[in-house]
């Protein structure tokens, strides 16, 4: 496919701040795919390059989350693990699909991750360390799984909102704070994108023309994503999130009525 400086200059911002946003709440899906998308690449390509690029800057992101000590090992080596098979098994029935049903799929799933944290108030509580439920190891062993299997294979398949969804997942099933809810979603979300990046690169549905100048773009935007969510705590952390819910609407509101 040939690439023009239009696409770069549609994509390579539009995935800076997509890592910015993701490292920071999660949803950078929302941002960086259709960014592939609106440049003219084809859903599939879009998809395995989009997966590529944003595993990466999951990765420093994951890093610096961790270098600070907002990583919890024990669910988020669980949740990462899980992720890893739900993800490749998600990707698989992906690469299956027809690129109309893929798109029909990433346009379905993006208004639905909108909607549901929208209607739930209560996201993003820090609830007091003496008010938290006290888990079991078995308790946390199947609850972080339940969280790798389910996302990861949302990942695989959709992708767009999956860092959200993980840490809604930590905070609701393991009644996490968000800032360390981040920190165990970006574990788990780059198990994740690894093993849906894998599939994708064995298919062959990578422009690296775009991928690497990307990659660039996006590890900037994660680190400084990490960087600002550590900082800031949990109320930039939810301010960002609804910044992310309205720009999906404008978009799904465009795309419906143009």
């Amino acid at each position: 496919m040939e690439l023009t400086p239009v696409t770069y200059l549609i994509v390579l911002p539009l995935v800076f701040l997509a890592g910015f946003v993701d490292s920071v709440a999660g949803g950078g899906g929302i941002i960086s795919l259709p960014a592939y998308l609106m440049a003219g690449i084809p859903a599939h390509l879009a998809a395995g390059t989009n997966k590529v690029v944003n595993g990466t800057g999951t990765l420093v992101a994951a890093l610096k989350y961790f270098r600070s000590g907002k990583v919890l090992l024990r669910p988020a080596v669980t949740a990462a693990v899980c992720a890893l098979i739900g993800s490749a098994v998600g990707t698989e029935l992906a690469v299956l699909i027809s690129e109309q049903t893929l798109e029909t799929l990433m346009l379905v799933a993006l208004p639905c991750v909108a909607v549901f944290l929208s209607v739930k108030k209560d996201f993003g509580r820090d609830i007091p360390a003496e008010e938290r439920p006290v888990y079991t190891p078995r308790q946390e062993l199947l609850r972080s799984a339940l969280i790798g299997l389910v996302f990861g294979c949302y990942d695989g398949l959709v992708g767009p909102g999956t860092g959200t969804f993980m840490i809604l997942g930590f905070t609701a099933l393991l009644s996490l704070d968000l800032i360390t809810a981040g920190g165990c979603a970006k574990a788990s979300n780059l198990a994740s994108c690894a093993a849906s990046a894998v599939v994708w690169i064995l298919h062959g549905q990578v422009l690296w023309a775009l991928a690497i100048p990307a990659l660039a773009c996006s590890i900037a935007g994660n680190y400084l994503g990490a960087l600002y969510a550590i900082r800031g705590g949990s109320k930039k952390i939810r301010s960002v999130m609804f910044l992310v819910l309205g720009l999906l609407f404008v978009k799904m509101l465009y795309e419906l009525l143009f």
